[in-house]
């Protein structure tokens, strides 16, 4: 009998494979949770997790933050947003809604793309992918971000709006609209393009 298995730890972003059902069931390698006040990385050189730094507000990541593994945001995610100058250089963000409370960054988990939110910061297209656990008790079915409640979309807009503007300074980033798993399956593919531009797969 044969045993597949890693004799050394792979690296997040690109030892671990894009998904299981990409670009409906991908893989989102999580670095920080709703429960962190600091804001954890992956350093891109050595796969570890570093600290990014403490958050400076009081808004809180309302759902799992992390990366689609195998991701890379250039030319073709910059061609999809209205106004991008250019990718944000980064794999691509998502975020993903579980019912249950997971209070640990630094696992995978099978997320169900459902949509995303548009994210222009500084001319750079910083789209954020919105996904359900696969397999949740009350969010496992969701196709379409259109079923899942508004105010969550709401809260998550809101926290990318505002997580990294103090008090008096004016608003460094632009959130638009959601869109749902149409427009999203679109973004997840022109990042694993940009992918294999950049790294050769």
């Amino acid at each position: 009998m044969t045993r597949i298995f890693n004799q050394w730890r792979p690296h997040p972003w690109h030892g671990l494979e894009l998904g299981p059902n990409s670009p409906r069931i991908v893989h989102a390698y999580i670095e920080i949770t709703p429960f962190d006040f600091v804001k954890y990385e992956v350093d891109k050189k050595t796969g570890y997790m570093r600290v990014d730094r403490p958050h400076r507000t009081s808004s809180l990541p309302p759902a799992l933050y992390g990366f689609v593994p195998r991701t890379y945001c250039a030319d073709r995610v910059r061609d999809l947003m209205d106004g991008a100058d250019r990718g944000d250089g980064d794999p691509l963000d998502i975020c993903v809604m579980s019912s249950r409370r997971i209070t640990r960054g630094e696992i995978i988990v099978n997320a169900r793309v459902v949509g995303g939110i548009t994210m222009l910061d500084h001319g750079e297209a910083d789209d954020k992918i919105v996904a359900v656990l696969d397999n949740d008790d009350v969010w496992g079915s969701v196709d379409d971000i259109s079923e899942l409640p508004q105010s969550l979309i709401e809260r998550l807009r809101h926290y990318f709006q505002t997580y990294k503007t103090l008090p008096d300074e004016p608003e460094k980033v632009k959130v638009g609209k959601a869109y749902g798993f149409e427009h999203a399956a679109k973004v997840i593919a022109a990042a694993a393009a940009d992918y294999e531009d950049e790294y050769g797969g």
